[in-house]
């Protein structure tokens, strides 16, 4: 009797899976905003201009250099199948679910950032009003 192992194919997973190094640079400015891509493209331009110059081309071909910093809603991870579908279809539902859930909360925080602005506001406008009266 043979053992079922041998003629299954050996499937291993790389060790760098992630975006690597310039994926996560980008990552990181992207959370500090288009201040940090101007600055770093500033930076490029100072140390070595060729890097500025591709710092700007990319910023105007990824529409980050006019406010359309947030990606598409595509899938923000990427994993490389295991060869298992099972658990590459429960992984991917997983991560989708996580992405909506981090959705709606940066929705929620949103939401909560607009209601203080209003109540700051609402503050303001009472005590200006109070200082008019008198």
């Amino acid at each position: 009797m043979h053992s079922a192992s041998h003629s299954l194919p050996n499937y291993h997973m790389p060790r760098n899976a992630g975006p690597g190094p310039i994926g996560r640079a980008r990552d990181w400015l992207d959370e500090r905003g288009k201040a940090a891509w101007l600055i770093a493209m500033i930076l490029g331009f100072v140390v070595f201009w060729p890097i500025g110059l591709a710092l700007l081309a990319y910023m105007i071909w990824s529409k980050r250099m006019f406010g359309c910093n947030k990606r598409s809603h595509a899938s923000r991870y990427h994993a490389v199948p295991t060869g298992n579908s099972a658990f590459d279809a429960y992984r991917e539902e997983t991560l989708k679910r996580l992405e909506d859930e981090h959705g709606e909360f940066m929705d929620f925080l949103q939401k909560l950032r607009e209601a203080k602005d209003k109540a700051e506001f609402d503050q303001f406008m009472e005590q200006r009003d109070t200082k008019a009266d008198h």
